[in-house]
């Protein structure tokens, strides 16, 4: 029997040598780089990051490129920005159907520290998410980049779509005054006369036959975990096929032909 060859056990890498004596001390800033180098080194070893790391980030980009090309990382900005601001008007908001909601918005937005400026990022915020994911739509249909292999990538892109403009939806409930109240009725009721699935729509929307108390923690509850949730776990999905499948060339570009090169050649 052919005897089984075993791969050779890695070889430890050297350790630096110490320095010598009398050489000139580090500046505190060299030391927290060689400190930091040495933490990122330490991971690295134990996870092999880098390696994901470098082929997410270093890949090749067709001839071509342009700013139109940004409006997907501009989207996803977007997206972290209204997660970030999200988290600290949660850290004060109350879904109180009674006047605590109404009134935490108030408080957030006259007694809070920065709290209008915060609330103020998320509010407009949420309207430049929107028509920067639309604008992102719009560049990758006319671009033809929802053709053969980057369906799936679309089809992912369509779900975020929808799920952007439920997440408007159900944030505009949330300060709870007329506007906002009045509005999502009409919206709700907009949503029932669909087709089979609307009256069960709307009554998921409302958590019974009528708005009530309840009908607030619905839509925060949807706002700030279900949607959000759904949303990162496909932005991951979305990027992953982007890294793995790359981007399409403008389609004003028409690829270089092999024949002719080899003739110049």
């Amino acid at each position: 029997m052919p005897k089984l060859k075993l791969p050779a056990p890695p070889i430890p890498l050297p350790k630096p040598l110490p320095k010598r004596p009398g050489a000139p001390r580090q500046t505190p800033v060299e030391t927290a780089t060689e400190a930091g180098i040495s933490a990122v080194d330490w991971v690295d070893e134990r996870t092999s990051l880098s390696g994901a790391a470098r082929w997410m980030m270093f890949r090749k980009v067709p001839r071509g490129t342009n700013w139109f090309y940004t409006l997907g990382s501009s989207t996803m900005f977007a997206f972290l920005s209204q997660a970030v601001t999200g988290v600290f008007l949660a850290m004060y908001y109350r879904p109180d159907a009674a006047g605590g909601a109404y009134e935490s918005i108030r408080y957030i937005n006259n007694e809070v520290f920065l709290g209008e400026f915060v609330h103020g990022m998320h509010k407009w915020g949420s309207s430049v998410m929107v028509i920067l994911i639309f604008l992102h739509m719009a560049r990758t249909f006319f671009f033809g980049a929802y053709k053969y292999p980057r369906e799936l990538n679309w089809g992912i892109g369509v779900a975020l779509l929808i799920l952007t403009m439920a997440m408007s939806f159900t944030g505009y409930l949330l300060p709870f005054d007329q506007r906002s109240y009045w509005a999502t009725i009409v919206g709700v009721n907009i949503n029932g006369t669909g087709p089979l699935v609307g009256p069960y729509l709307s009554d998921f929307l409302r958590a019974g036959p009528e708005f009530g108390a309840t009908t607030l923690s619905r839509f925060y509850a949807i706002h700030m975990l279900l949607i959000p949730g759904i949303m990162a776990a496909l932005i991951g999905a979305h990027l992953y096929l982007v890294a793995k499948l790359g981007t399409t060339a403008p389609p004003w570009l028409k690829p270089s032909d092999p024949v002719k090169k080899e003739e110049k050649a």
